[in-house]
């Protein structure tokens, strides 16, 4: 079975802070070698096919396995209303085969050839990713690309997976915490993709056929749309001729968008329109009560604002010391927990706060939120607590780049979205956030008043 989609629990998995986008882009067949970077982290090796598929790859000469990591701008956000379900229901039917891999065949020749596989589908991308044994990763890439770019969609293999499908919807809409943040999303973003459930709708993914996943697949699965990032062991000459070898593989011989023709999708996510508002939900089996509420801010491309909310949201909620676990659980002891997650987003990004709590704490705790930011409002935070941030945040986002796995899913995740500054372009930027500046630039955007608020209490 393929893995469980990159689904809201709570929101949208967030995405570490990607460098500025460059729209132009490097040109055909330019390369830029690593020529090292602040922080001591070197810049990737970039190229362009010809046909425009993006090629990012990163040495690390220490790593024991290497990464490949495939990444296409087909999340769920990319479907019509009818499509409801496509991006995910596609990530599991690639893994049911293709013309030259029977169903399960895929994962029986990485395991044998040392590795593991996994993919996720998210509002805005969907990737999958192999780490394996430098002497394999070449068989490993011809499965790989094999397997995503050609998936068999067998009618048969179709039928029985939309079971699948409709069973992992059934068991999100069993659990009361899910279903009270897709409401939060619902009811904030209520003319927007990131309002709807990326699992999608029970009534389309019934309608679903092969021809409608297979059409799909054909507009978004397109040169323009995808990259390959890899990370790992790539400097000696078997590293070499992997990438040559990738120069030379089926992404080669992608469709662009002009071979679509009026086929293509259009271009660009949609833009994001937080509404505010507040609403009390009552679940049945839901354990603790929640206030949940949602702020928008900026767009992942704009990765100087991303990198100051990166610093905001954890000098409010990540560790005792923060304000809100300060002051809702150390002092005031009327929640069970707190968490302020910023999650990255092309069209917006989301502040999620989930508080729980005893449902008759619940307006105590929507006070103290209220004042905790009145207090922030009124006066800069003291440089100490910035640095405490930044020693977190900047910690954080080292520890995320020490595994091949997630260095390629950095550079995956910033390469098809158009973001090519170097890795320590968010370190760098952090240092460009004064207390003063993330007072007066950001507080602001935090204000109760900006967000959509709903109350979950068990029924």
């Amino acid at each position: 079975m393929p893995p469980a989609p990159t689904a809201p629990a709570p929101g949208p998995q967030a995405q570490p802070p990607g460098p500025t986008a460059n729209p132009s882009g490097p040109s055909t067949s330019a390369r830029t070698g690593p020529s090292g970077a602040g922080n001591g982290l070197p810049d990737p090796q970039r190229e362009q096919l010809a046909n425009g598929v993006e090629l990012v790859a990163l040495d690390l000469p220490e790593a024991p396995v290497l990464c490949l990591d495939f990444w296409c701008r087909a999340g769920s956000a990319s479907e019509t209303q009818a499509e409801s379900g496509l991006a995910h229901f596609l990530e599991h039917m690639v893994f049911k085969g293709s013309e030259h891999l029977a169903a399960g065949e895929f994962d029986l020749q990485v395991e044998a050839l040392g590795g593991t596989s996994n993919a996720a589908t998210g509002f805005d991308d969907v990737h999958y990713h192999v780490l394996i044994p430098p002497a394999a990763a070449a068989g490993a890439l011809e499965l790989l690309l094999d397997l995503v770019l050609h998936p068999r969609l067998d009618a048969d293999d179709f039928a029985m997976e939309r079971q699948v499908v409709l069973e992992e919807l059934a068991q999100s809409e069993d659990q009361p915490e899910e279903v009270a943040f897709q409401e939060l999303l619902r009811r904030a973003c209520p003319d927007h993709p990131y309002g709807r459930p990326i699992l999608g709708r029970r009534e389309a993914l019934e309608g679903h056929d092969p021809a409608a996943m297979a059409a799909f697949q054909r507009r978004h699965y397109r040169s323009d749309r995808v990259c390959l990032a890899l990370a790992g062991p790539l400097g000696d000459a078997s590293g070499q001729s992997l990438l040559e070898g990738v120069r030379h593989s089926a992404l080669a011989g992608l469709q662009t968008a002009a071979d679509l023709g009026p086929e293509a999708p259009l271009a660009g996510p949609q833009p994001l329109n937080l509404q505010p508002g507040e609403h009390t939900l009552e679940l049945p089996r839901l354990e603790a009560a929640r206030l949940l509420m949602a702020w928008q801010l900026a767009p992942a491309h704009d990765q100087e604002a991303v990198v100051g909310a990166d610093l905001l949201t954890t000098l409010l909620a990540e560790g005792r010391r923060s304000r809100l676990v300060e002051r809702l659980r150390e002092q005031r002891r009327l929640v069970e927990s707190v968490d302020l997650d910023l999650n990255v987003l092309e069209a917006g990004s989301l502040v999620l706060l989930e508080a729980v709590a005893d449902p008759e704490h619940l307006d105590a705790v929507q006070r103290e939120v209220q004042q905790v930011w009145q207090e922030l409002a009124e006066t800069p935070p003291p440089e100490a607590e910035l640095e405490r941030a930044q020693r977190l945040v900047g910690n954080g986002y080292r520890f995320g780049l020490e595994a091949a796995g997630s260095v390629a899913g950095l550079l995956g995740n910033n390469s098809v979205w158009g973001r090519r500054q170097g890795l320590a372009a968010p370190l760098e930027l952090m240092q460009r956030w004064s207390a003063e500046r993330l007072w007066r630039e950001l507080v602001p955007q935090l204000d109760p008043r900006r967000a959509f608020t709903l109350r979950a209490l068990p029924a």
